[in-house]
């Protein structure tokens, strides 16, 4: 079952990028990868991964704490 998509607050996406951790994007409704596969965002603030070990691509799952530096 989906979740209808959250409510948007803002008229562009917002993006963060954490030292050594993940983007965080908020206000995004898609989200693209790079084989062109549209993930629909479903929360507010979704983090995506940048070291590209994740399970869940293109979404983070904390893998990048455990990658030596």
């Amino acid at each position: 079952m989906t979740r209808p998509p959250a409510p948007r607050d803002f008229d562009h996406p917002d993006v963060v990028l954490v030292p050594h951790g993940p983007m965080l994007l908020r206000g995004a409704e898609s989200v693209q990868d790079v084989d062109g596969t549209v993930h629909p965002v479903e929360r507010p603030v979704v983090a995506l991964c940048r070291c590209d070990k994740s399970s869940r691509l293109p979404w983070c799952d904390g893998t990048h704490k455990v990658i030596p530096r």
